[in-house]
């Protein structure tokens, strides 16, 4: 390669850099705001973080063209493309960190009173966490710093167990009546983002031992198999498939659900599940809008026909299987018999097994 082929293919690295550098700047601050905005309640923040997200998509979208001219036009090699393919991934991770900065701001404005957010402590905790995983991955990237980027991935354990803490907390209080349905939900869909940006921030970890080692990594998450069971109200059905797919305690999936206009779990169907040796007591009813990181759902369970038409939003690339059970329909409102609902436990547990065994298969998936 001539010295004037190099130049120019380093001015253009130069260039992504600095452009992933910029992404990551107004990432971060998306994030530091909207744990600000968690803690204190800001509603004003919360706004211009929601509107300032417009500015990160822009940064996308001229990264990318950035990129893709650089590989047309230069048609890198070696170490030089996995910088531009590295940078391209990292982008997709960054866009997705200031959606979930602007998530989180709204759902302050979803509470009556954004004062009310339990737990501070925590949230400051898993806050900071994050962002300090964001942080020191732009830094692995801009310094090619493999053993940051391999260090600040083992913080993702961290950040999940102190989210879990909070999940337990947060339930445990709304049992008690000490909280909220809403601001449980917002307290939740929140702890997740902070979560998800903990998860993109190892990503983008991977993509720097990518570019700089040409090693091919895969954390825990990128493995995980989310389901979301849907039914009208997510009162009966949909909260026992959601029990009994968790009391498989499979750690390489994650199970939710959801319903259209969703009531409070229906305290028969608790009773009736606690008989079979499954608690749902702790499950929460929610919309589909308040499933945490539903765009990145692999599978959606429809319970009820021409639920399609009503749902707002849904995951985009999710597979839609249809477990119809005509016979529950009344139950969303009233359990009328055991053997309804036995009926409708067993059709459930069956379909989730063969469902679990067939991702599970070594000749599908192998």
């Amino acid at each position: 390669m001539t010295p004037l082929m190099e130049e120019r293919l380093q001015r253009y690295l130069d260039l992504i850099r600095s452009k992933v550098v910029e992404m990551g700047v107004r990432a971060e601050q998306a994030v530091e705001g909207s744990l600000k905005v968690l803690i204190e309640g800001n509603r004003r923040l919360a706004y211009t973080i929601i509107l300032h997200d417009r500015r990160i998509d822009d940064l996308e979208k001229e990264l990318d063209r950035l990129c893709l001219e650089f590989l047309a036009r230069q048609q890198p090699i070696a170490k030089h493309l996995r910088v531009a393919y590295a940078a391209m991934k990292i982008n997709t991770a960054l866009e997705r960190v200031g959606d979930y900065a602007e998530s989180i701001a709204r759902q302050v404005l979803f509470v009556p009173s954004p004062e009310s957010i339990p737990l501070k402590e925590h949230f400051v905790e898993l806050g900071e966490l994050s962002i300090k995983m964001l942080h020191d991955a732009i830094q692995s990237f801009v310094n090619e710093n493999v053993e940051l980027a391999r260090s600040n991935m083992l913080l993702e354990e961290q950040v999940d167990n102190i989210r879990r803490q909070i999940r337990r907390d947060l339930l445990q209080s709304h049992r008690v009546g000490g909280i909220s349905t809403e601001v449980v939900a917002a307290s939740l869909i929140s702890s997740g983002r902070f979560e998800r940006v903990a998860d993109q921030a190892a990503n983008i970890c991977e993509e720097v031992l990518y570019m700089c080692t040409g090693e091919v990594v895969k954390h825990a998450h990128a493995e995980l198999y989310r389901v979301v069971f849907i039914s009208k109200y997510n009162s009966v059905r949909s909260q026992m498939a959601e029990g009994i797919a968790n009391s498989l305690g499979l750690a390489q999936f994650l199970f939710s659900s959801a319903g259209v206009t969703p009531r409070r779990v229906d305290p028969r169907a608790v009773s009736f599940m606690s008989g079979k040796g499954i608690d749902i007591a702790g499950q929460n009813s929610k919309s589909t809008s308040q499933v945490p990181d539903l765009e990145h759902y692999q599978v959606a369970v429809l319970l009820d026909r021409d639920l399609i038409r009503s749902l707002k939003p849904m995951p985009a690339k999710a597979i839609l299987l249809h477990w119809y059970l005509p016979e529950l329909e009344s139950l969303e409102d009233s359990i009328e018999s055991n053997t309804a609902l036995e009926t409708a436990f067993n059709y459930l547990n069956s379909n989730i097994n063969d469902f679990v065994q067939a991702v599970l298969s070594d000749e599908l998936f192998g």
